[in-house]
């Protein structure tokens, strides 16, 4: 099991904690749109404040080599609105019901405003960086936002796929989640001291592959109450990730069958998943994907020896420890 207690985020933060104050204010003065029906929408989704781990590890970066620039501010907000804009899409594709323990925009409203919430922010975070006047930092969000996009509609067609094979998942995390990391990082640095774009954009990025790995694997291990969605959702939804492609080829017939079943069923049963999360454990996937994500972690540390001692670096490792021992 992971641990019972994780490293304190507030910790990661403690050298950015006012810089992140203020991008909580950007954020407020970017949502809005001017029409009622959206900034509801936009309202609830920021009426209480996210993990802010993107903008976190932007404003680090940005501190690395003492250089913090006052646009890593607003570039981390518009992270921010990327970031939000992606779960939003991702809910309504998934039909899923709760997320951090409130129901989705799509829940609450419909998918068809979800849809068009989510459309909203990526533009405004388009509008927001434009507005900067940075046209490498434009090329840099646009070909992530690309990215992002593709992984989402990747997730789409290999939903509900046995066959989903582990370069597949990687490649979903690396457009899903790491890309984003990998950007927030070098965007911090091309605003700061550029000198180290290449080890925080490599740092980044598998320091996200970790982050989703342990994600996938929370949901395998973590309470409801913990995690604010039920245990096994993954499943009840019909994906496959690491934990589960680890296991497959060890399962015996019968096994593989029983699994089969819940995948051929609309809505299985909570009795059928947790079948299928005993099997995965049983069959050392759970701890495969602990594994891959510690040495993922282990290679994002790597890339913090290339940069000079100071508060931010000291942080930026302590947000590896976060995301491997984190337990929501």
């Amino acid at each position: 099991m992971l641990p019972t207690t994780a490293i304190d985020l507030e910790q990661v933060r403690l050298p950015v904690a006012d810089r992140l104050l203020a991008v909580e204010r950007e954020l407020r003065g970017m949502a809005p749109s001017g029409f009622e029906a959206l900034d509801e929408v936009g309202d609830y989704l920021f009426a209480r404040s996210g993990k802010l781990l993107r903008p976190t590890l932007l404003l680090l970066a940005n501190g690395v080599g003492g250089r913090p620039s006052p646009d890593a501010v607003k570039l981390a907000a518009i992270v921010e609105l990327l970031h939000v804009a992606t779960l939003v899409h991702d809910d309504a594709v998934d039909h899923s019901a709760r997320r951090r323990g409130r129901p989705t925009v799509n829940h609450r409203w419909t998918h068809q405003v979800a849809i068009i919430a989510g459309d909203y922010l990526y533009s405004r975070a388009v509008i927001e960086v434009v507005a900067l006047g940075k046209l490498e930092q434009v090329a840099l969000l646009a070909h992530t936002a690309n990215r992002m996009t593709i992984g989402e509609m990747r997730q789409l067609v290999l939903h509900d796929g046995l066959d989903f094979t582990r370069a597949d998942y990687e490649r979903l995390c690396e457009h899903k989640t790491a890309s984003l990391m990998s950007a927030a990082c070098e965007l911090g640095t091309l605003s700061g001291a550029p000198q180290y774009r290449d080890a925080m954009r490599a740092y980044g990025h598998h320091l996200g592959m970790a982050f989703q790995i342990v994600d996938d694997l929370l949901d395998y291990s973590s309470s409801t109450r913990v995690m604010g969605k039920p245990r096994g959702q993954d499943l009840q939804e019909h994906k496959v990730t690491l934990p589960l492609i680890a296991a497959l080829p060890k399962m015996e017939w019968g096994e593989r069958r029983a699994v089969e079943g819940l995948f051929a069923d609309p809505e299985p049963s909570p009795e059928a998943v947790q079948e299928i999360v005993d099997l995965v454990e049983a069959h050392g996937g759970v701890e495969t994907a602990r594994e891959e994500a510690r040495s993922r972690a282990g290679r994002a540390r790597d890339q913090l020896r290339r940069l000079p001692a100071s508060p931010c670096l000291e942080a930026l490792s302590l947000a590896v420890d976060y995301v491997v021992e984190r337990v929501r």
